[in-house]
């Protein structure tokens, strides 16, 4: 697989500033990405919020049946469609209001093999918490996000 090492201060010591500079660039997003949160693109608000609540979860992926992700939901954007009155208050809406509709722009991804300083610069670009990572055929296997990012490179810095 890819780059491995101890997390210790004598193993971060003893790689010259260069290596480890190599080192976190070879750092694919697929040795460090987490399971995926995710949810049938048909399941309604209600059943987004559910399980959102469920799992204590701040954001899900809705995927297709081949498990390609369609759209990306996060907490606030379930405020914000509440909020900005675009649909009823009462929770009967909730029922019969598909996930999608809290989706305003595709969900980025990136591939396995993919940099995770690649995948860092575009969640700091595009203002995100977590990124997908699918595989050759587009189907979502995992995510990474600023989490992963604060466990794993963290090691090549100090």
């Amino acid at each position: 697989m890819g780059v491995m090492f101890k997390d210790s201060s004598a193993g971060r010591r003893s790689m010259s500033k260069s290596s480890r500079s190599a080192a976190v660039r070879k750092l694919q997003c697929g040795e460090v990405m987490e399971a995926p949160h995710m949810l049938d693109a048909k399941a309604s608000v209600s059943k987004v919020i559910h399980v959102m609540t469920e799992n204590n979860w701040d954001h899900l992926f809705l995927v297709d049946e081949y498990l390609l992700p369609v759209g990306r939901v996060h907490a606030v954007d379930l405020l914000k469609m509440v909020d900005l009155k675009r649909v009823n208050r009462d929770m009967a809406w909730a029922e019969a209001v598909p996930a999608l509709q809290c989706v305003s722009t595709p969900p980025l991804s990136v591939k396995e093999n993919t940099p995770l300083l690649k995948a860092v610069v575009l969640l700091l670009t595009h203002d995100l918490n977590q990124l997908a990572v699918v595989d050759e055929e587009g189907a979502l296997i995992g995510m990474v996000g600023v989490g992963t990012a604060a466990r794993h490179l963290p090691r090549f810095i100090l």
